[in-house]
């Protein structure tokens, strides 16, 4: 099925009101801005690390073998058709009005816009560095340690445990630990049924908690176990040798640990310094420009967006509302205040899907909810009902991936 998506698209600039953007980050927010800017005549150069960007969204169907990693893997050619220039590279700072890379090459601007998602907190968890996530891959990150914790879970034999360990809030896509538990229940109770999953979460709730319970008890009974905060969930310590994890009250020895750590914006947003002392970056609600560093715009994962959560569907929005937002500044025009949407669907099992959404608008400069909109699918829904909520959010990740890097 398809999902119907209003066009957007900006009005072709004039040549001496074309400006000069360089966007890093080539994902959900980054890529939006670069494909619009670009194909309005804008002279725009997008930095991305990566040849080919995998997604996080939809990661989690990789975990529970729905998909394979060609399926959530995209090139940068689309963009590059819009008349984007692709430079792939690292961005490390910013010097003057020029992004600098650790290639040395200095981009110059008039706006830059950052979009290059989280970093791992991995002074957070005693024990948990780098070379610990190649044992206990944190997997919030698509791409690699996406593939290696599908195949930690491919070799772990039947009656193992997997342990996922979610951090306190705020962090990227707050639903998906337990998208995550859900999605690879799927693949146990299918290959290893004997097998369990426990969630040591450092919280005491979680987003669509109730959703994602009826469906554990419908499609996964007795395999899930969820330990809260006040029950000791939180996690202080693991041992990777012996493949421990120790929480505030208990230690445990499981087979596959998905250790996902405390975020933060990425190191460029550290090194530009529009990060404030949370580790994220606060930005005016109507053009997302950095409330630290003037002419610098930040979205996506790495903004404090007020209301809006973490999730590719914010992302992509906002790349809409700054894309529209520096046009009009470039062209002498007062941006216009914008309202935003945030759907947010999870998979449970491949035909067992529900939602979260919310609207937003802006406020003294702040993204806030909308009194009386959004909120969650029902409980107690019927089979019907669940499956086309999975098609909804598989049609639309067709057509998000379709419009940014198709």
């Amino acid at each position: 099925m398809a999902v119907a998506t209003a066009p957007f698209a900006l009005r072709p600039v004039a040549a001496q009101e074309a400006g000069r953007i360089v966007v890093v980050g080539g994902g959900f927010g980054g890529g939006t801005v670069a494909r619009l800017l670009a194909g309005a005549g804008h002279d725009v150069t997008l930095v991305e690390k990566n040849a080919r960007f995998s997604t996080c969204p939809f990661s989690n169907t990789v975990l529970g073998g729905l998909n394979p990693m060609e399926a959530i893997t995209f090139s940068l050619d689309g963009i590059a058709a819009t008349g984007a220039r692709i430079v792939q590279g690292e961005a490390v700072g910013v010097d003057g009005q020029s992004l600098m890379l650790a290639s040395g090459e200095a981009l110059p601007f008039d706006r830059l816009v950052l979009s290059p998602g989280i970093d791992l907190r991995f002074d957070a968890i005693s024990g948990y560095d780098e070379a610990a996530a190649e044992i206990m891959p944190h997997a919030w990150k698509a791409g690699p340690q996406t593939e290696l914790l599908r195949s930690q879970l491919e070799a772990m034999p039947d009656g193992g445990t997997v342990a996922i360990c979610p951090p306190a809030n705020p962090f990227r896509c707050p639903p998906g630990p337990y998208e995550r538990a859900s999605l690879i229940a799927h693949y146990l109770k299918a290959e290893k049924p004997n097998s369990k999953i426990l969630i040591l979460d450092a919280k005491d709730g979680f987003s669509k908690r109730d959703l994602f319970e009826e469906a554990w008890a419908t499609l996964y009974p007795g395999m899930i176990e969820w330990v809260p905060f006040s029950l000791g969930g939180n996690v202080t310590s693991v041992d990777p040798a012996a493949m421990t994890i120790t929480t505030d009250f208990d230690s445990y020895e499981v087979d596959v640990a998905n250790i996902i750590p405390p975020q933060r914006a990425a190191a460029i947003a550290q090194a530009v310094g529009v990060a404030d002392e949370t580790g994220w970056c606060p930005v005016d609600g109507v053009t997302f420009e950095s409330t630290l560093m003037p002419g610098i715009h930040v979205l996506g994962d790495a903004s404090l967006a007020g209301a809006m959560p973490k999730s590719g569907f914010s992302a992509n929005a906002q790349g809409k509302v700054v894309a529209a937002a520096i046009d009009a500044m470039l062209r002498g025009e007062d941006p216009q205040s914008p309202k935003y949407i945030n759907t947010c669907y999870s998979l449970a099992g491949p035909d067992y899907g529900f939602t979260v959404a919310g609207t937003y608008e802006v406020t003294g400069g702040e993204i806030v909810s909308i009194d009386g909109t959004g909120g969650t699918s029902p409980l107690g829904a019927g089979e019907d009902v669940h499956a086309a909520e999975a098609d909804y959010a598989r049609a639309w990740y067709e057509t998000v991936t379709r419009q940014i890097w198709g």
